[in-house]
């Protein structure tokens, strides 16, 4: 089963929001204009209480970006982002969300951040995102969403460990740090990940 997974697509992360990706709503028409070409079409939303780990605010004497060690890995600070229940945490209102089927919130528990969509940072715990999935017969899964760099690779790498055939959709993605995504994308190239455009979808 040919499977689009768009990864959060949400109102912070656009332009005017608390944690832009550069030219992040220029993907919505693109994502819009492929979603019926899957059998199955599912979304992830972060989706953050106010007090979780990962925001500044939340740490007296830390700036925005700046990067502490959490469960031995290195934790960026971010700006206060898809807090639950905000408008910031919606969905862009021009995204076409008839045909999902289901919605996987991450980021959910205040202690740990979840990049993936399958899992939180220290992969201590699963979203249930993978055995749904295994249990929808899913082979090959079509990725795409914000950050590119950031969740949307993560989660990439993670269905590949996962065991699926992944397809990252690169026109349908954008990255926070254009340069360095540049050497993500030879890393999954490298697991044999296909980094394809939305033209190619058949």
């Amino acid at each position: 089963m040919k499977t689009l997974l768009i990864i959060d697509v949400q109102n912070d992360f656009m332009p005017g929001g608390s944690l832009p990706v550069p030219e992040g709503s220029k993907i919505v028409p693109v994502i819009n204009s492929i979603q019926s070409k899957f059998d199955l079409v599912v979304a992830t939303q972060d989706w953050h209480p106010q007090d979780h780990i990962s925001l500044a605010s939340n740490h007296a004497g830390k700036s925005t970006f700046e990067e502490i060690e959490l469960y031995g890995k290195p934790q960026t600070l971010w700006p206060d982002h898809c807090v639950q229940g905000t408008g910031g945490a919606e969905f862009h209102p021009d995204l076409n969300t008839t045909k999902w089927e289901a919605i996987f919130r991450k980021g959910t528990d205040k202690n740990i951040d979840s990049y993936s969509g399958f899992y939180d940072n220290g992969h201590l715990k699963s979203t249930g995102l993978s055995g749904y999935l295994k249990e929808k017969g899913v082979s090959q899964l079509f990725l795409c969403g914000l950050a590119a760099d950031i969740c949307v690779y993560f989660s990439t790498h993670d269905a590949f460990k996962e065991g699926f055939a992944c397809f990252f959709i690169e026109d349908a993605s954008q990255p926070l740090d254009l340069e360095g995504f540049k050497e993500l994308k030879k890393k999954m190239e490298y697991l044999g990940i296909q980094i394809i455009s939305a033209a190619d979808i058949q």
